[in-house]
């Protein structure tokens, strides 16, 4: 698949790096493509990769939102209308909104892409290594069921087990996990490299 990732910072980065080892093209949309603090992304994915926002879109059959979460409305407002026709997975969680999710601004401004919320429960360092103690990690998401098939791939080829738990009415429940996650990595002291199973009685 054609993947553009808005933002180049950890979740973004790791991501593609996932993305492109299993053959998939990616590219990355930043506001300065130029910029210095980018060598280093050039010299993994080439010069060629590291594009603006709107030719990094316009090429893309995916593309993933990888920005600070109070980000998404300013960058949805720009490009919106180049979203139309492309899966939209959104990583992002907005930590000073009333909700973790954008979705009602990603709905609304980006009205004619088909829209997925992942990668956003777990620390970028899980997507790296997606296994803990031998035992894969689950990633839990929502989102359009139309692209499911294409979103349970993405996240497998990252190497992750994706959990589908319903459609984006389900964001807030994506959230809780989210909010699960912060508060035994942080409140209680366990670190980043925790992640979820989801065990099923056969």
């Amino acid at each position: 698949m054609q993947i553009a990732i808005i933002g180049a910072g950890d979740v973004g980065k790791t991501l593609g790096s996932k993305w492109a080892a299993t053959g998939h093209s990616v590219n990355f949309g930043v506001r300065a493509p130029a910029d210095a603090k980018f060598d280093a992304l050039r010299q993994d994915f080439g010069a060629a990769a590291i594009q603006e926002v709107a030719a990094a879109i316009d090429t893309a059959e995916v593309v993933v939102l990888a920005v600070p979460g109070a980000a998404v409305a300013d960058i949805t407002a720009e490009y919106g209308a180049r979203l139309a026709g492309k899966v939209l997975i959104d990583t992002t969680n907005n930590m000073r909104g009333d909700a973790l999710h954008n979705v009602n601004i990603l709905t609304a401004a980006a009205s004619g892409a088909r829209h997925v919320r992942a990668f956003s429960t777990l620390g970028w360092e899980n997507f790296a290594a997606p296994t803990i103690n031998g035992v894969q990690i689950d990633l839990f998401y929502c989102g359009d069921p139309s692209i499911r098939t294409t979103a349970d791939q993405l996240i497998a080829d990252v190497g992750l087990r994706p959990v589908y738990i319903g459609g984006l009415d389900a964001a807030t429940a994506v959230d809780g996990v989210t909010r699960l996650w912060f508060a035994l990595a942080f409140g209680q002291g366990c670190g980043r490299r925790i992640a979820f199973k989801l065990l099923v009685e056969a």
